[in-house]
Order: structure tokens, then C-alpha cells, then sequence
């Protein structure tokens, strides 16, 4: 009971005081600024246009869109109001009633408007029309046309990419809240638990870690993200997972381990940042989508499992119960994986024994000193 109020404590009261800085959220978003970036590069963004737009939240996106369409039907609303009062076909100039105007009932800079809508959106009421008395508004007629194809399919485009991104595939991708340590399968783990929330499969799933730690080198240099790779792996391997139900990953705290050198106590003060990530590509797109969250020294457990979630029913369902899915219990593990392979070789030694390098085997000549 103390153990657990004194984590309670220590969480709530100290977590609180003292935040720790995360590159990547739980919801896999990065914490990352770029400052002092040149005028130069941020010119690169406009040269892929696509990718900048793709990127751009829907509020952005929408303001694009609206600006892009209603920006061309007043600038060729513009053009069209500079060709009828070119060839003076609006109605101050007073034409004659068998003059026929490039462009028919356009009286001001209302009509021409209304035309350029028209054209582009391809409504065509037949109250405004072109005619064949002049060859600019011919011109102006084609041009709009096709750079009115060419912005709705790329506006068009992009909200239809935007909307079938695989970034939306892994909001159904959850991860537990919390990482455990404790022994699996006689060796001491670190164990995560993730499911997809989505019946469809991910094909060609893999999953793998990266340990975020600020380290110094010998020659003084301090990296502030220096990344260790961290290798997780199901009973049955990393990669191609059979992700229909909620999997345990877990990782061996070996001696290749980063954790190796860490106990019980010494976890809560350490300076880490664990990055999950899940690769996999959507059934039903066949789009490549990756989930990310992360975990800091705090939400790792150390002596704990997860609950059990799945169960079959007597209809010979399997049934998973996401109500216990972050839940843990408390289990009797190492208080550091250095100590658990201290024990495995003492137990080892115990049962081959040691060799008395003293020992002399001397060959004793037997007598029959038995008289019959």
C-alpha cells in the first residue's frame, strides 16, 4: 500500500513540478520548432507546391481553396470588363443596335463577373455568350477554360488526398499508456502493448523503437538527441505481424540492452524518451502509414504485466476487452536486469560445481591378501 501511494506521490507532485520535454507526443505529433531558416529555403516549399498544400491544416487548406477560385473568376471577370470596354460594347459608349459585342449582355463589372463564373464553373445560363466579332475574347474564352480544369483538379485533388491520407488510419492505432518491465519467458522485458481498433489488417507491419537520451562523447561533444536503436519483437518476430488483436511487444533488456544498467530505483531519474513506431501499409488503400507515441521515464513500470484481454465466449468468439487494455498488475521481478543474470550464473556455477586444481589422482596398486 505505501509503494503505491509513494508512486501516486512522486508522479502527481513531482511530474507535475518538473516536465519533461518530448520530441514526439502520445499522439505521435513532433515537439519541434525550426527557426532562423533562410528566405531562400523557405522559397523551397513554394517549388513543391503539392506537399505544401497536402500539409496545410484544413483551415488553411479551405482558405486556399476559396481564394484560388474566387480569386480567377474576378480576375477573368476583370479581363472580360477590359475587353468589352476596349471594343466599347459596354453601355456608356451608347452602341448602336446592330453592333454585335464580343460579348453579349455584359454591362458593367457585375455582368462580366457573373460571365467569368459562368465560363469557368461551366454553368452556361445563354443569357451572356461569346461571339464570333472577336478573336481576343476567343482567346480569353479557351485560356479560362483550361486554367479553370487545371485548379479544379488540383483543389480537387488535394481535398480528396487529403481526406484518404493514411494519417487518419493510424488515429484507429492505439498504444497503452504505459510500458512495463518485468519477466517474460525467464528473461527480464520490457513489454508495450498496441492494437488496431479497425478489423482491416495492416500488411506488412513492423514495429521497431528508437531510445532518445542526451550522452556525451569522449571528446567532450554533447548530443542533445542521440538515438539508440531499440528492437522490439513478438513470439513470433518483428515484422510481417498478423495485427488482428491486440499484441504484447516486448523488448529484451540484455546486455546489449540501453536499460541493462538501469534498476527500480534509478528509472524515475533517468533522462530518456522511448519512440515507438508502427509501419504498415492499409488493405484497403494499399498507403503506407506509420504510428508513433513515446514514453518518458515516468509512464515505464517497473515490476508490472498487463492484464489479460482476450477471452472466447461459448459461441467460440474470440472477445477482446479494451476496458483492461492499459491495465496492469503488480508482478515480482528483478529490481534490475544485471541482478537477474547475476542470479542465472550463480545458479549455473551451483550445479556444475568447481574444479580443485590441487587434486592429484594417484593409482593405488591393489593386493589379494586373501589366503584360501
Amino acid at each position: 500500500m505505501f509503494k503505491h501511494l509513494r508512486r501516486w506521490f512522486v508522479t502527481h507532485i513531482f511530474g507535475r513540478s518538473r516536465q519533461r520535454a518530448r520530441l514526439v507526443s502520445k499522439d505521435g505529433r513532433c515537439n519541434i520548432e525550426f527557426g532562423n531558416v533562410d528566405a531562400q529555403s523557405r522559397f523551397i516549399f513554394f517549388v513543391d507546391i503539392w506537399t505544401t498544400v497536402l500539409d496545410l491544416k484544413w483551415r488553411y487548406k479551405m482558405t486556399v481553396f476559396i481564394t484560388a477560385f474566387l480569386g480567377s473568376w474576378f480576375l477573368f471577370g476583370l479581363l472580360w470588363y477590359v475587353v468589352a470596354y476596349v471594343h466599347k460594347d459596354l453601355p456608356e459608349f451608347y452602341p448602336p443596335d446592330n453592333r454585335t459585342p464580343c460579348v453579349e449582355n455584359i454591362n458593367g463589372m457585375t455582368s462580366a463577373f457573373l460571365f467569368s463564373l459562368e465560363t469557368q464553373v461551366t454553368i452556361g445560363y445563354g443569357f451572356r455568350f461569346v461571339t464570333e466579332q472577336c478573336a481576343t475574347a476567343i482567346f480569353l474564352l479557351i485560356f479560362q477554360s483550361i486554367l479553370g480544369v487545371i485548379i479544379n483538379s488540383f483543389m480537387c485533388g488535394a481535398i480528396l488526398a487529403k481526406i484518404s491520407r493514411p494519417k487518419k488510419r493510424a488515429k484507429t492505432i492505439t498504444f497503452s499508456k504505459n510500458a512495463v518491465i518485468s519477466k517474460r519467458g525467464g528473461k527480464l522485458c520490457l513489454l508495450i502493448r498496441v492494437a488496431n481498433l479497425r478489423k482491416s489488417l495492416l500488411i506488412g507491419s513492423h514495429i521497431y523503437g528508437k531510445l532518445l537520451k542526451t550522452t556525451i562523447t569522449p571528446e567532450g561533444e554533447t548530443i542533445i538527441l542521440d538515438q539508440t536503436n531499440i528492437n522490439f519483437v513478438v513470439d513470433a518476430g518483428n515484422e510481417n505481424l498478423f495485427f488482428i488483436s491486440p499484441l504484447t511487444i516486448y523488448h529484451i533488456i540484455d546486455h546489449n540492452s540501453p536499460f541493462f544498467h538501469m534498476a527500480a530505483e534509478t528509472l524515475s531519474q533517468q533522462d530518456f524518451e522511448l519512440v515507438v513506431f508502427l509501419d504498415g501499409t492499409v488493405e484497403s488503400t494499399s498507403a503506407t502509414c506509420q504510428v508513433r507515441t513515446s514514453y518518458i521515464p515516468e509512464e515505464v513500470l517497473w515490476g508490472y504485466r498487463f492484464v489479460p484481454i482476450v477471452s472466447k465466449t461459448k459461441e467460440g468468439k474470440y472477445r477482446v476487452d479494451f476496458h483492461n487494455f492499459g491495465k496492469t498488475v503488480e508482478v515480482e521481478t528483478p529490481h534490475c536486469a544485471m541482478c537477474l543474470y547475476n542470479e542465472k550464473d550463480a545458479r549455473a556455477r551451483m550445479k556444475r560445481g568447481y574444479d580443485n586444481p590441487n587434486f592429484v589422482l594417484s593409482e593405488v596398486d591393489e593386493t589379494d591378501d586373501t589366503q584360501m
